[in-house]
Parts: structure tokens; C-alpha cells; sequence
């Protein structure tokens, strides 16, 4: 039986009445209109949902797939990475560039887990231009991958543009702390972009690029400048490049004030060894140039404003205001006892007073002695409003002092550091004590610039300082050089502290000194 008065859907349909598409397909059919623009696209955290039709509201028409990596052709991915990177190099050095594109662009992804696909970790792309559409679809993307950890991109065909574009996809990742950039030389050689001092990423590598003098300048003065340094970047890759000399001495100018680097490699570079004194020289004490000893006074002067600042503070009366909240409190808090009549503890009251009386005037005197009213409050008791009050002015800048005393060895700049010696009308800086590895191996280096490396290394002394230098392939005998030997011997007593050095960076140097020039 039906009720009376509702009609059946084919009474409805004869009678001409248009239905409610919500009653037909039911309240699960959502009522939106389609995303029209990449701006209103929500990505979901699926790169393999998300970046198709991110490309697709682009205009794009080949859509690179989104494929995973699998865990069984690392190591011969890898291996073919390496061999395309030798044979590019020998073709730079040759002065021809041969680029090869993948017929089939896509994105290989490393998932942490398979049965999860918002887990991805790793993203590659190889041998396939990144136009400007795509750096668009991937600014747009890779951000929302909240396990996104390494980026890597070989032959990618960046220009400025789109260099510009990743660093600043790069900045939104919140995880991502490693990235590759090979194969992909750029005439403006503006990669220091990716270490500014705002930059987050800790392992950062840009092997084969044709990096020349000019890109070393602007990486070096990326490193450190007297201003300003780099914070974050724990190892540097710039094997198989062309910095030459220059080059190199302008990454030893970075060198002086950064404090953050542990690795660097400079493999096949050909570096000579005016190049090479200059990186050693950074490592054991150094003058301050003109431009640094302008720097260093200026923090120091800074340093001392608020010392000079904080001692009228210090002399100033601050126990007045203590005092006078004490004896406020105290005559409230007599009040309250004379409007209690309790005749058992009259007898009580006087002693009371002379103890109250007597504590007050030990308050009194104590800011005469200290100088503070920080104990006045703790000896009062818990009776007035005014104690949250009246200590909270003292511990202020008690605990604002020290604060400031806290932060400032966490911000301190290398120009402070206690270890500056006077020598001879020049100011010595303790050198580079925190570089731990240096590949210096395929280069043209020679016994002459080895022995500034021994003595380097001497004055480091056993503990600290430069932990593995690589000088493989240099032109020099490795059996029959009595300084390598030394340098060698010295290196023996650090084993123990080279298992500070990260093994995926050393494996990594390891790998690029397989090249030839």
C-alpha cells in the first residue's frame, strides 16, 4: 500500500513533473562546480592523483606519469646515474654537451610504505626537461607531501626561471632537506640561490653543472659573508665542475665564517695548488681582512649596549618601590588582623608585629647591601595581593639578563670568538675548525700545496678540525710523497673521531672520485 496523495515515479514522469536530483541520486553526489583554476585546486597528498590534474588544469596535453621507484633497481639506477654523469663530464671537458632526454617523462617516487600513497619520500626526475608548466605543477604539488625528504633532478633543463621556481617549491617543503641538482648546466650559474641564509636544506649536491668562477663567487659569498652566513647546509657536492683556482678561493673565502659545514667536495675541478693553500689556509688561524675587522667591531660595540644599558638599571633604587609595597602589604595585612577579633590570640598579636616589624626593617636593609629586592617577597609570606606583583619586577629583568646572556652563544658570530690573537699589527681568527671532510681528489695538485695542508692539520690537533681529506689522482706519488705519508700518519690518530663524519656523504664523495677529468 502506498500513502494517499504521493505518486509513483511513472505517474510522475506521465504527468510531465521534473524530479529532485537530490531524491533521485541520493545526498552522496556532491554539488560543487569543477575547479577551473590551479589556484583552487586542494591537493589531496596523493602526487598521483594530485599532479595529473594539477598538469591537466595547466592546459598540459603530455602529462608525465607518476610511477614508484622500486626498492630492486636502486643500485643499478644509480650505477647508470653515475656512468651518464662520467661520460657528460668528459664530453664538458671535451667542450661538447650532449644532453638525452627520456622519451617518456616521468616522476619516480620512493614510497615509505607500498599500501600507502601519501607516503612519499623520494622524488626524481631523470633525463627529461622541467618547463616552466611543470615547475608550476610541482610548486603546486610537492609541498603538500608531508614525508617528502629528497629531491632529485639529473638533466632536468632548468633555466633561471625555473631554478627560481624550485627554490621556492623547495622553501614550502617542510621536510625536505636533500637536494640534487646534476646534469644541468645554467649560463647564469645561479645556483647559491638554493643556500641562502634562509635556506633549510641540509645536503645539497650539483655535480656536473659547468660551474665556473663565477658560480663558485656567488657560492662562496652564499657560505658566509662578514654580514651574513649559512645556517643549515651540512655537506656540499660540487664534483665534475670547472672552478679552477679562482674558484676554489673564493669557496675558501666562505669557508672563513661558516660554522655549519661538515662536507665538502671539489673532485675534478681543476684546482691547482694556489687553489688548494688558499683551503688550507682557512682551517688553521687567519688575518681578518679590512672589511671583517669592521664587522667584528660593530658587534662587539653592539654587545656591549645592553651591558652599558643594564647597569643604571642595576644602580637604580628598585628596592623604593619593593620597600613601599611591603609596607602597603603590611599595613593591610595589620588590617586584617585588627578586624578579626579573636580575644585567644591577642596575646599572639604584639609578638606578630615585632616579628613583622623586625622583618621588615631586615627588607629594608637588604637593598642597601644587594642592590635587589628578589628575597623581600619570599620572607613577607603569602598574605598580600601586591606579591605577584612586586617580585615580578625584579625577576623581569633578573630573567631578562639572563636570557639575553642565553641567546647571544646561540647567535654568536665567528668574529667573537675568544680565540682571537694579535700578531704583528694584524688580528688572528681561529680558523675552520668544524669542516670535517674535503674531496680534493682529480684534481692538479702538487707536494708544494700539500705541505700547507700538514700544517694545517698539525695545528688542528688530534681532536676536531679536518677528519678525511681525499687527494687520490693528484700529481703526486701517493707510495713515495713523504708529506702524503705524513699527512697520512696524522690522519690515524682521528679514526676514532671520523666516525663523527655521516657515512651517505662519504660514501657519496667516494663515488664522485670514480671520474676522470
Amino acid at each position: 500500500m502506498r500513502k494517499r496523495g504521493v505518486k509513483t515515479p511513472k505517474e510522475r514522469r506521465n504527468s510531465g513533473i521534473e524530479e529532485d536530483p537530490l531524491r533521485v541520486t541520493g545526498p552522496n553526489v556532491p554539488d560543487k562546480s569543477p575547479v577551473k583554476n590551479i589556484d583552487d585546486y586542494q591537493c589531496c597528498g596523493s602526487l598521483d592523483v594530485d599532479f595529473p590534474e594539477v598538469c591537466a588544469l595547466l592546459g598540459m596535453t603530455e602529462i608525465p606519469a607518476v610511477t614508484p621507484r622500486p626498492q630492486s633497481t636502486v643500485s643499478r639506477s644509480t650505477e647508470q646515474v653515475q656512468n651518464s654523469t662520467e661520460n657528460s663530464q668528459s664530453n664538458v671537458a671535451n667542450g661538447t654537451v650532449t644532453t638525452s632526454w627520456c622519451p617518456k617523462p616521468r616522476l619516480q617516487v620512493e614510497l615509505e610504505s607500498d599500501e600507502e600513497p601519501r607516503s612519499v619520500r623520494a622524488v626524481r626526475v631523470f633525463g627529461w626537461k622541467v618547463d616552466e608548466r611543470v615547475a608550476r605543477a610541482l610548486n603546486k604539488t610537492l609541498p603538500s607531501l608531508s614525508n617528502l625528504q629528497r629531491l632529485y633532478l639529473w638533466q632536468a633543463g632548468l633555466t633561471e626561471r625555473t631554478l627560481t621556481s624550485l627554490k621556492t617549491t623547495v622553501s614550502l617543503c617542510l621536510s625536505l632537506r636533500t637536494v640534487a641538482l646534476e646534469g644541468t648546466p645554467l649560463p647564469e650559474q645561479c645556483y647559491h640561490v638554493l643556500i641562502g641564509e634562509d635556506s633549510k636544506l641540509a645536503h645539497l649536491s650539483l655535480r656536473n653543472n659547468r660551474i665556473g668562477e663565477e658560480g663558485a663567487l656567488m657560492i662562496g659569498a652564499a657560505l658566509s659573508t662578514p654580514r651574513t652566513a649559512n645556517k643549515s647546509l651540512l655537506s656540499l657536492n660540487l664534483s665534475f665542475n670547472s672552478i679552477g683556482d679562482a674558484g676554489a678561493e673564493y669557496i675558501a673565502q666562505g669557508l672563513r665564517l661558516n660554522r655549519t659545514l661538515l662536507c665538502l667536495s671539489l673532485g675534478s675541478n681543476h684546482i691547482g695548488d694556489s687553489g688548494a693553500a688558499r683551503l688550507a689556509e682557512v682551517l688553521g688561524p687567519f688575518p681578518l681582512t679590512h672589511g671583517e675587522i669592521v664587522e667584528r667591531r660593530r658587534l662587539l660595540s653592539m654587545k656591549d649596549q645592553p651591558t652599558q644599558s643594564a647597569e643604571p638599571k642595576a644602580d637604580r633604587p628598585a628596592s623604593i618601590p619593593s620597600s613601599s609595597s611591603l609596607e602597603r602589604s603590611m599595613a593591610k595585612a595589620s588590617k586584617g588582623v585588627s578586624k578579626k577579633k579573636t580575644p585567644p590570640k591577642r596575646d599572639e598579636k604584639q609578638p606578630t608585629n615585632q616579628v613583622a616589624g623586625t622583618a621588615v626593617k631586615k627588607e629594608d636593609s637588604r637593598p642597601a647591601k644587594k642592590g635587589s629586592d628578589a628575597k623581600g617577597p619570599r620572607a613577607r609570606g603569602a598574605k598580600s595581593g601586591s606579591k605577584e606583583r612586586c617580585p615580578s619586577v625584579a625577576e623581569l629583568e633578573t630573567s631578562g639578563t639572563q636570557n639575553k646572556a642565553v641567546e647571544i652563544p646561540e647567535t654568536v658570530s665567528p668574529l667573537l670568538d675568544t680565540g682571537v690573537q694579535h700578531s704583528e699589527g694584524c688580528i688572528l681568527l681561529p680558523g675552520n675548525n668544524v669542516l670535517a671532510s674535503l674531496n680534493l681528489s682529480g684534481n692538479k695538485l702538487t707536494e708544494r700545496s700539500l705541505r700547507v695542508f700538514l700544517k694545517a692539520i698539525h695545528d688542528q690537533g688530534e681532536e676536531g678540525g679536518l677528519l678525511r681529506l681525499s687527494l687520490s689522482r693528484n700529481r703526486f706519488p701517493l707510495l713515495n710523497c713523504d708529506t702524503y705519508l705524513k699527512i697520512q700518519k696524522l690522519m690515524k690518530h682521528k679514526e676514532s673521531v671520523n666516525k663523527l663524519v655521516s657515512q651517505p656523504t662519504e660514501e657519496e664523495h667516494e663515488n664522485t672520485g670514480s671520474g676522470t677529468e
